[in-house]
């Protein structure tokens, strides 16, 4: 089974993603990961799906609170990306960035290209993780700017001319 999970990783590092911060808050916690598990279902109603490891704090965040948000990032955010993504110490990974609020009260990262406000409609268990399906309920657009895409294991900054 291992060398079966191993090769799905390295097939799945030549599907080039955009990258996103997945939030949640419950009980004056906050967390949360970069994902790239993100995926448009419906437009009406509006849905999308994040995949969330269990052993995740943002999982915990978004089982109890049933809300979770997400931070489409800009090219400049690879640092955000990074920090999200566990890289470095930080007790609150929020510490010293700018965020807001929509409907639900999770935070959403300032600088991100768009916001999404989620609120959990199903949640299918798996072995490892749970797939959350979201109804939009409110809705964020920053401008044009070019998207942080991941490739390879590495970020790139913008994709377009």
């Amino acid at each position: 089974m291992v060398e079966k999970n191993d090769f799905l990783r390295k097939v799945m590092r030549h599907w080039t993603t955009g990258v996103a911060v997945v939030s949640s808050a419950w009980d004056g916690q906050r967390h949360g990961l970069t994902a790239n598990s993100l995926t448009s279902v419906s437009l009406e109603p509006p849905l999308v799906t994040v995949t969330l490891a269990r052993s995740s704090r943002t999982h915990a965040l978004v089982e109890q609170s049933q809300v979770f948000g997400v931070s489409i990032l800009a090219a400049d955010q690879d640092e955000v990306a990074a920090r999200f993504a566990g890289h470095g110490e930080w007790d609150d990974r929020f510490s010293g960035l700018e965020v807001f609020t929509l409907e639900t009260g999770v935070p959403l990262l300032v600088g991100g290209l768009a916001h999404l406000d989620c609120r959990v409609e199903f949640h299918y268990p798996m072995p490892g993780s749970t797939l959350f399906l979201g109804r939009a309920v409110a809705f964020r657009l920053m401008g044009d700017g070019q998207p942080l895409v991941y490739h390879q294991r590495k970020y790139y900054r913008g994709c377009y001319e």
